[in-house]
């Protein structure tokens, strides 16, 4: 009986925890006041500014969200690139160098992620005295 009780409240806190997450995802399609959501939004700034990356950037990409665990990986990947074709289209900038991805990265990273992101930026022997004000 003891097993059974034990097993009810696992589930019932796995199922809590899973339709958390779902809950934010779903949040993340629904249309905002100008008929686009944050992921059609994120899809076209990735689609708009595709022609603008090159090997190296895309290169470094990849080894900026490699300490993000396997399974988010493409989500963090879509969101960081998206940023970064934002800002680079922004600029009109002709490729995307190495201050769009820094700068993107930066925006891309939730607050509470910025002392892992500075950590990686640090191993990458980044200087960041000129980003100290996205961190903010």
């Amino acid at each position: 009986m003891w097993f059974i009780l034990f097993w009810c409240i696992v589930l019932v806190g796995l199922f809590g925890i899973g339709g958390f997450f779902m809950f934010r995802k779903f949040l993340k399609v629904f249309p905002k006041a100008d008929g686009k959501s944050t992921l059609d939004w994120e899809e076209h700034y990735v689609n708009e500014s595709l022609h603008l990356w090159n090997d190296e950037a895309k290169s470094m990409l990849n080894e900026l969200v490699s300490p993000v665990p396997e399974l988010f990986r493409d989500v963090a990947k879509q969101k960081i690139a998206a940023k970064i074709g934002q800002i680079a289209l922004e600029d009109r900038a002709n490729t995307i160098g190495f201050d769009h991805i820094i700068r993107g990265y930066i925006v891309a990273t939730p607050k509470r992620d910025h002392k892992f992101l500075r950590r990686k930026l640090d191993s990458m022997e980044v200087d960041l005295t000129p980003y100290e004000h996205l961190f903010n």
